[in-house]
């Protein structure tokens, strides 16, 4: 048993079994896995280790609950939502702690994070009274056709780390909008928070096997996941995560030809930042002003402002970038390097400059406090080197020139684009990627429903 590193108002939230048919589960194999705090390299917390044989109990009681919960009617359902979306705010402190000792990010981001969360429970549960067929003109004059929106059945979503709280309700509240259930299967390093979610979906009254979370670890993730892919009762498929894994659950889907929503790597963080040459070196200096005001530090602790990187592994990928920048002809203008003397997975907030495209950070995503800074002269050149990518979830824009705005939106090859903001995410707006970046969208009036739903065509003769 591990000692909590902190306090909840209410220790009756925390349960650290998975959660099946409303029932505390543990692994076939009896084995568990570790939690650990990113900011002390310390344990806090263990989990089932649940592997690809826990998958079938798991989808086959969502499968049964989904005979039921397909027929409650749309209101119950939204009030369902909106019960869970009061216990989530009620229980807001609370999950910050929780995302803080997961994640590693501060306190107030762990706050943000949940109160963007919590805008998608309450979309939702405006959305699941919005879902209506139509009707046709037909082109014969005895002929009526028109269509009917139905559920398609188990879904299952596979969650990242970075948002575990939003990335659950963002897949979950759209699901059980649309009358679907779900099986969960969150990062190993933040299955806490989901479990948490699930506790309080129970107390907001879902019927048993409506939501259901499966951990593990990362050794048995590959397995589980494709396990729950492959699964014949599973319909639908929900993965954020990077491009190269997406690929595998896209293979993993097609022998079921399962539906499948993919956010991929691109994250919303610019990894490269585009400055006019007559500003750069000003940009320079004051984005260098702002980054040495940063207080990094344990994310519970008040003062700080940035947190240590959510792995281990993640250093050792933020110093090999840096090393590569640097090795072919970058500035280290800011940090650079990892912060010893802490505990925990701590890297110097860092600007680069000079960047140039054959450089890793031009190619991967950081997930690590790098700020990369690249010159341009013209609109053009700029446009050149912001579509050079095989990503394209998000790109943003800042500038006084209405024109330039409307052409850059047009012309910029991704889903998602900022004009002069950098957050561009909302529950009312649809969130998804091109090319590497994946496909369909979550959030989003209709298009994100629709994505849990199936269209079913009726055609009826009429004696005139």
């Amino acid at each position: 048993m591990h000692q909590l590193p902190f306090q909840l108002n209410n220790p009756d939230l925390l349960h650290f079994d998975s959660f099946v048919g409303n029932a505390w589960v543990t692994a076939q194999s009896g084995e568990r896995f570790d939690v650990v705090d990113p900011g002390t390299d310390l344990p806090w917390a263990s989990c089932p280790t649940n592997s690809a044989t826990d998958v079938d109990a798991a989808v086959r009681n969502a499968h049964a609950a989904f005979q039921d919960f397909r027929h409650v009617s749309a209101r119950q359902r939204a009030q369902w939502l909106l019960a869970w979306d009061a216990l989530i705010r009620a229980a807001r402190d609370d999950l910050a702690q929780i995302i803080t000792h997961e994640t590693g990010k501060p306190l107030a981001e762990a706050r943000g994070e949940i109160d963007y969360a919590t805008s998608f429970t309450w979309w939702f549960a405006g959305e699941a009274e919005r879902i209506h067929g139509n009707v046709s003109v037909a082109a014969v004059p005895d002929r009526r056709v028109f269509t009917l929106k139905q559920p398609i059945g188990v879904a299952a979503a596979l969650v990242p780390w970075n948002f575990p709280v939003a990335m659950v309700l963002r897949k979950a509240s759209a699901a059980l909008a649309a009358g679907c259930t779900m099986v969960v299967k969150p990062s190993p390093e933040s299955p806490v928070s989901a479990l948490v979610l699930a506790e309080l979906a129970r107390q907001a009254g879902f019927p048993a096997g409506v939501l259901n979370v499966l951990t593990t670890d990362l050794v048995q993730t590959p397995a589980l996941s494709e396990a729950l892919c492959r699964h014949p009762l599973v319909r639908k498929v929900s993965f954020t995560g990077s491009t190269h894994v997406g690929k595998l659950i896209a293979r993993h889907c097609a022998d079921g030809l399962k539906k499948l929503t993919l956010e991929l790597g691109g994250c919303i963080t610019a990894n490269r930042v585009y400055v006019q040459a007559g500003v750069y070196e000003r940009f320079a200096e004051l984005l260098t002003e702002r980054t040495r005001a940063l207080v990094v530090g344990h994310g519970a602790q008040a003062t700080t402002t940035m947190g240590p990187l959510t792995t281990r592994r993640g250093l050792d990928k933020a110093q090999g970038q840096v090393d590569d920048a640097r090795q072919r002809g970058a500035q280290v203008r800011l940090g650079g390097h990892r912060l010893e003397g802490k505990q925990g997975y701590f890297f110097a907030p860092t600007i680069l400059m000079d960047m140039t495209a054959e450089m890793r950070v031009s190619q991967e995503e950081s997930f690590a406090p790098l700020a990369a800074l690249y010159r341009f002269e013209t609109e053009a050149e700029a446009v050149r080197l912001a579509n050079n990518t095989s990503m394209g979830l998000a790109s943003y824009v800042f500038t006084q020139d209405v024109d330039r705005i409307w052409r850059l939106f047009e012309q910029l090859e991704a889903g998602m684009v900022g004009l002069n903001t950098g957050n561009s995410s909302a529950a009312e707006s649809p969130f998804g990627g091109i090319k590497d970046s994946g496909y369909g969208k979550e959030s989003g009036r209709g298009v994100a429903v629709d994505e849990y739903l199936v269209t079913k065509t009726g055609t009826l003769t009429v004696g005139l």
